[in-house]
């Protein structure tokens, strides 16, 4: 296991660009560890090192991922994500321990987070819809990402005309966070539902509009036709 990671930390070191390094740090309020890889060569790299494992059970992957999450490395948490996805047909119940341990002890910034809950917990959700109760919780934590990771594990769904009651409540509990990230998130989550439920969005949003922050009330509208835009808008 320590060979290939170590293999992959220094193809990560030698492939970083210093100038790509830069404009990544700009994304983020956070202070960050990134080596500098654009997207398109992470998942390159992501897919041509988990080709040689040769156990790819599902332990095995939890245990590389791990590992890779620790090290607090952006592309590295990137490579992670995309080998606990790879796995998604072997999930079981008892994994999400595992997934809500990641999130609420190595997710430091909204990257890691939306690449991870759209992915690996949107798909275990889908697969185990009883686990929605558990996002509510997450909605309560006073963690930033675990809350912005309660919406966002939805947005799969979401696009899928899936759990709108829980999309629902799980806005509710998120309605009056201070936080712009869990703005962002659940504001998200709502437009992504609209595009799909756009009538029942819509309502939804004009009976909370007075008290919602500006912030979430301007993403879950994105979507829609400029009259209910408007509308929605007004004071």
């Amino acid at each position: 296991m320590s060979q290939i990671i170590n293999e992959i930390r220094e193809v990560l070191f030698r492939t970083a660009d210093e100038k790509t390094r830069i404009q990544g740090e700009k994304y983020f309020r956070e202070n960050i560890k990134i080596y500098g890889l654009k997207a398109i060569q992470l998942k390159q790299i992501g897919k041509q090192y988990y080709k040689t494992v040769m156990d790819k059970s599902k332990s095995n992957i939890f245990s590389l991922c791990e590992e890779l999450w620790k090290s607090g490395y952006m592309e590295e948490a990137g490579i992670a994500c995309i080998w606990s996805y790879n796995v998604r047909k072997q999930y079981e119940p008892g994994d999400f321990k595992t997934f809500e341990k990641w999130v609420k002890r190595y997710v430091t910034n909204w990257a890691a987070c939306d690449t991870f809950c759209n992915h690996t917990i949107g798909t275990f959700i889908e697969m185990y819809p009883s686990f929605i109760d558990d996002l509510k919780r997450w909605a309560r934590s006073e963690n930033r990402w675990v809350k912005r990771g309660a919406a966002v594990s939805l947005i799969v769904p979401a696009r899928k005309g899936k759990f709108l009651d829980d999309i629902f409540e799980i806005a509710d509990i998120l309605h009056s966070d201070s936080d712009n990230m869990v703005q962002k998130g659940y504001g998200w989550m709502l437009k992504v539902a609209s595009q799909t439920h756009q009538k029942e969005v819509f309502q939804y949003v004009m009976k909370k509009k007075k008290t919602m922050p500006r912030t979430a009330l301007r993403y879950a509208i994105e979507k829609m036709p400029p009259d209910l835009k408007k509308k929605a808008m007004a004071k």
